[in-house]
């Protein structure tokens, strides 16, 4: 079984992830910034950076799928390719962050990726406000996401609900403003009952 878990910047994907695997035993596929060449300067100059940053997000998720289709184990994964797409480099483009060639170049290679593929079976979408997403970037206290704008973020959370709407494969959302399952095991327990009532309903 592959799980995923979507969400904007800060909205607590990593965690859960790591909460999931150890309640379930899952294997866990983490999002790496530590090792990413590009995170740092993106974030110093988006305009200069978007289409490496974003090239290089795009391999390594289809990496990772490679290896999720390759395992017999159940695995949890901390974001999609379709955000890489849809999301974030969408909008890039629209921000004029990404240029159009730069961007057709993007969408070509994505939508070969994404004809090779298939989504996972369950994908949990974690929804934020932008202050929610604000304070745990800020407890989180990584130097390069100091400079992110609130704008951004809005941007982002806007083609995140759009996104929700339009995917047509098994969704549950969890509303990160109202079950804060990282300091309450109480909320915790209430999305691992809303995870299990939707595996139960898929198989």
């Amino acid at each position: 079984m592959h799980v995923a878990i979507a969400g904007n910047i800060g909205s607590g994907k990593t965690t859960l992830a790591e909460l999931l695997s150890k309640h379930y035993g899952w294997k866990a596929q983490y999002e790496s910034t530590e090792d990413n060449p590009y995170i740092c300067d993106f974030y110093a100059d988006m305009q200069r950076w978007a289409f490496h940053l974003q090239v290089y997000f795009l391999g390594r998720r289809f990496r990772q799928i490679a290896e999720i289709k390759k395992s017999t184990l159940n695995v949890v994964q901390d974001r999609t390719i379709f955000e890489d797409a849809h999301i974030f480099a969408t909008n890039l483009h629209d921000m004029q962050l990404m240029s159009d060639s730069e961007y057709a170049t993007y969408m070509s290679l994505f939508e070969l990726m994404n004809s090779l593929i298939a989504p996972p079976d369950l994908l949990i979408y974690l929804r934020a406000t932008v202050p929610t997403l604000v304070r745990q970037i800020q407890r989180r206290g990584r130097d390069y996401e100091a400079s992110i704008r609130l704008n951004y973020l809005q941007n982002l959370n806007e083609r995140y609900e759009t996104f929700a709407k339009a995917y047509s494969h098994p969704m549950l959302i969890v509303d990160v403003d109202e079950l804060n399952f990282s300091d309450s095991p109480h909320d915790l327990s209430e999305v691992i009952s809303r995870v299990d009532t939707t595996i139960k309903g898929l198989f």
